[in-house]
């Protein structure tokens, strides 16, 4: 059932931190590589995710799984904007920022859509 909606969410949500991050992110941003496995770690988990559309509970349990590795991301960002110095020869404070916030926003509406389907599964098996 790769024709859901929350298919078509995960699958942005895997673009957005797959391949955003290269073509926003700086040279620096780039080449942190812990930052880069998050962005990579978070693009596979969407994509695993999408076809683990017979088990909705476990599409559900990493889909939370992504928002909380995604929130981790945001809070990377977060520091290294509190922390950078006046003197920074490229500025750091850019729109690369929000693509945490992008992909847990679509991780979000994934996640409610999957749990509608799981209740829409749970209510014709009451009615059998």
């Amino acid at each position: 059932m790769l024709q859901r909606i929350q298919s078509i969410y995960l699958l942005l949500a895997a673009v957005v931190s797959g391949a955003l991050p290269y073509f926003f992110g700086g040279k620096i941003l780039t080449e942190n590589i812990v930052v880069v496995l998050l962005f990579a770690v978070s693009a596979v988990l969407s994509l695993v995710t999408i076809f683990l559309f017979k088990n909705r509970k476990l599409q559900f349990v990493l889909g939370r799984l992504n928002i909380i590795l995604n929130f981790i991301l945001l809070g990377v960002f977060v520091y290294w904007s509190l922390t950078i110095s006046g003197e920074a020869s490229v500025s750091e404070k850019g729109i690369e920022k929000l693509i945490p916030v992008i992909s847990i926003v679509l991780l979000v509406l994934a996640n409610r859509a999957i749990k509608k389907d799981e209740d829409l599964v749970k209510s014709v098996d009451r009615l059998r």
